[in-house]
């Protein structure tokens, strides 16, 4: 019995040197590969802060309706699919984005600001010059003081009167149908369809004047949407000072692309701005400028506006609503992204031909210029040095942009590459 005591005391102080020796020398990498189930798994974490957003100036912003997406990471900036999983910049104009609905496909958006974020430090600083002398500020107070915004407070419906002097090229020439359609299909309120301002807050009202004051690009984006035919990418919310677009590649892009699909572009940007000027809507769509970043190109194949913020409406329907001489009323609001001391151009100085001069100036040759065999590329050329002449009548513009229409049209191709069109350019008579 005694020995068999000694023998039992002794593995049992074997057990416990081996325990012991098991717990001291226990790893990470061990537990992972004996219990892998039992490590909780630890889901990076990302931080924006409020400044990068812009939210920190919100209610002087546009809008919150995509926060949620961003806080989720259902909305994430190309680096972020890298190791490092860092946030870029916060002074850069536009970012490349990815997005997803169900965290398993993901499709290619732009996250953008207004302005530069330059141009939004120095509106905020002659925000708070305007009416404080204090060495910082609420922008959303100073705002909500000023004589336009406590007009919007007491408003029933947006009139030509609340947003005359706004420099925004949509609002110089504004019609009480285009204020009626912006109330009513303002995509950053739960409750739209109404033309009276109703169901829109405080914060709602201010958030709509601030982007009606900055850059009405997102305001066109929601009132014309691509989902009824207008030549706008998707618009999908915005989060403080950044709006979330269906991305697109600039036009210049494609300033070395191949005959056919140059021709192709060029076909699409002429139809383009003839369908602006002429529309079931009575909308006249007119551009103030234009430049190699003013269009777009889908990944299959169509030509989207790709920055609207130069884009004038004029309503063929109703008519001009203000004289030059009511547009002359200026104030903080006229100052946020422009020269308060720029005059702005007469409404009735805006011409049927402006959009295609402008077209044929700076876009097209850079698309057809030598790409063709002759006397074929003669023929463009000529075509286009007539759409491209300011001192030609309306009709004359119009009429030579018409014949480089119908030359670009001969010279389709029927390719799966033009996915925009393809199939259905299969069973057409015209190629």
């Amino acid at each position: 019995m005694g020995r068999w005591m000694y023998y039992f005391c002794s593995n049992v102080l074997g057990l416990l040197i081996l325990l012991q020796f098991l717990t001291l020398n226990w790893s990470p990498s061990l537990e992972a590969t004996v219990f892998p189930s039992s490590v909780p798994h630890v889901k990076p974490s990302y931080s924006f802060g409020r400044t990068f957003l812009g939210l920190d100036k919100c209610n002087a912003c546009i809008g919150t309706s995509i926060c949620k997406k961003f806080f989720k990471e259902e909305i994430r900036f190309d680096n972020w699919l890298a190791s490092h999983l860092k946030l870029p910049p916060n002074y850069l104009p536009s970012y490349s984005g990815n997005y997803t609905d169900d965290a398993k496909s993901w499709r290619l958006v732009e996250i953008s600001r207004l302005t530069t974020k330059y141009q939004h430090d120095q509106a905020d600083k002659r925000i708070c010059a305007s009416l404080s002398k204090a060495k910082s500020c609420s922008i959303e107070h100073v705002l909500r003081k000023t004589e336009r915004f406590q007009k919007w407070l007491k408003a029933k419906r947006l009139t030509p009167d609340l947003v005359q002097g706004l420099p925004s090229p949509m609002l110089r020439c504004p019609s009480q149908r285009l204020l009626d359609r912006i109330v009513r299909r303002y995509a950053e309120v739960p409750d739209a369809g109404s033309i009276y301002m109703d169901h829109l807050t405080d914060r709602d009202k201010l958030r709509l004047l601030y982007t009606l004051s900055v850059n009405a690009h997102p305001i066109l984006l929601q009132i014309f949407p691509e989902a009824e035919g207008w030549p706008f990418p998707k618009y999908l919310g915005s989060c403080g000072r950044l709006i979330v677009t269906a991305s697109t590649r600039p036009l210049k892009e494609f300033y070395s692309s191949p005959p056919e699909v140059a021709a192709d572009l060029a076909l699409q940007l002429l139809s383009i701005v003839n369908s602006m000027r002429n529309n079931d809507m009575n909308y006249f769509f007119y551009f103030v400028n234009v430049d190699a970043g003013t269009f777009g190109i889908f990944n299959n194949g169509l030509l989207f506006i790709r920055d609207a913020s130069t884009l004038g409406i004029i309503d063929k329907q109703e008519g001009l609503q203000l004289t030059d001489g009511q547009q002359e009323y200026k104030d903080i609001f006229s100052c946020l992204a422009s020269d308060c001391q720029s005059a702005f151009p007469s409404c009735n100085s805006v011409t049927e031909k402006q959009s295609l001069i402008m077209v044929c100036q700076e876009l097209l040759p850079k698309l057809l210029k030598g790409k063709f065999l002759q006397p074929v590329q003669e023929k463009i050329d000529r075509f286009l040095r007539l759409c491209a002449d300011s001192f030609r009548a309306d009709q004359e513009v119009s009429d030579s942009a018409g014949k480089l229409i119908e030359l670009l049209k001969s010279l389709q191709s029927c390719d799966s590459h033009f996915a925009y069109r393809y199939p259905d350019c299969k069973y057409s008579d015209k190629y």
